[in-house]
């Protein structure tokens, strides 16, 4: 299957090639389009902290040479012979996964980013030809009919391009615990790619949105920019005891080390914090959890169902994530500012324009 697409070599991308993370231009082939696939020319990649990780080996487990990029919105310009309700022209969008087993109970409940055989990951996987997955951060993709998801051609691609990852984070565990039910109350730790979505999110619902972080100077942004109705410096405990059994649900999107028991006290009973940052480890209290009958709780990206939903809500409803628009030749530049988290919120690769 992989031998025609193979020695095309037709693909350009940037790839990293060893720990040090640099990418540069990198040619290889994509597979021959199947008879369930979709071939799409990529327009616009978002930049996640996942390119990061496995372009600098973090996990230990890269395989180089990494095209990184799960936040890929393109449009079609080949179908399979089997392909139904996706057609040449359409704007669509690829995220985290591009392929499950599809026979499992996680997939046969729409949960295929938890496929029990391991869901395969869009960049850094083993295909199911037995190539290694290679991601947005190039020309074009092929990938089959399931993963896809269809973009309103009203919705601007290169603001969909962060929903594909951050949006689909923060939207699965509200929807789950029904925190798109005016007037309840969301708390979220840090104002970053995922963060500022869940605010948007909160806001679009009805929810009662009070933004944590340690830096002031996120403070009108989250306020003004974002619209949240109040905002915390995580580390003035008078402050944060002012909230004291206030809040339904806390969305963490901190990936640094931070302690948890304070958060934990801010909820209400029955109240659940949800995970969706990575922070080296979770330390608390078990009273914590047993007095109030609290929960902390983790989420990845959301299935595919779930996906298509939130796509069709942002442009029903407008919510647009704030983002700032790169060539791919500053993406070096654009990974060392976003480890720094100088980004307001997401950078987005114009692909189209720039790879050529």
């Amino acid at each position: 299957m992989s031998s025609k697409g193979e020695q095309n070599q037709d693909c350009l991308g940037w790839a990293a090639r060893d720990v040090s993370g640099h990418l540069s231009p990198y040619k290889f082939g994509r597979r021959a389009v199947g008879n369930d696939d979709i071939s799409l020319k990529i327009t616009h990649c978002g930049v996640c902290y996942a390119d990061v990780v496995w372009t600098r080996n973090k996990l230990g487990d890269s395989k180089y040479p990494v095209v990184p990029g799960h936040e890929i919105v393109g449009v079609v310009k080949e179908v399979g012979s089997n392909v139904d309700g996706f057609k040449v022209g359409d704007v669509v969008g690829v995220g985290t996964y591009v392929n499950s087993c599809r026979d499992c109970d996680n997939c046969n409940r729409d949960l295929e980013v938890h496929c029990s055989k391991g869901s395969v990951y869009t960049f850094n996987a083993i295909d199911v030809d037995g190539t290694i997955t290679k991601g947005g951060y190039s020309t074009y993709t092929v990938v089959h009919q399931r993963y896809c998801f269809m973009i309103s051609k009203d919705y601007p691609a290169a603001l969909a391009a962060p929903l594909l990852c951050a949006g689909i984070t923060v939207y699965s565990p509200m929807i789950r615990h029904k925190m798109n039910q005016a007037g309840k109350s969301l708390g979220v730790i840090g104002l970053g790619g995922l963060g500022h979505l869940a605010v948007k999110f909160g806001k679009a619902f009805g929810l009662n949105v009070t933004v944590f972080s340690t830096s002031m100077s996120k403070k009108e942004e989250a306020l003004i920019k974002l619209g949240a109705d109040k905002f915390v410096i995580s580390s003035d405990q008078q402050q944060m005891k002012a909230l004291a059994n206030s809040l339904d649900f806390i969305i963490d999107s901190a990936a640094g080390n931070h302690p948890f028991d304070p958060y934990m006290s801010l909820l209400k009973t029955c109240g659940t914090l949800v995970l969706v940052g990575a922070p080296n480890e979770i330390k608390l209290s078990p009273l914590s959890l047993i007095l109030g009958m609290k929960s902390i709780s983790g989420s990845a990206t959301g299935g595919i169902k779930e996906t298509q939903e939130m796509l069709n809500l942002c442009a029903a409803r407008k919510i647009y994530p704030e983002i700032e628009v790169i060539p791919i030749q500053y993406i070096n530049e654009a990974l060392e500012r976003l480890i720094k988290k100088d980004v307001k919120y997401r950078f987005v690769i114009d692909i189209e324009n720039s790879l050529k």
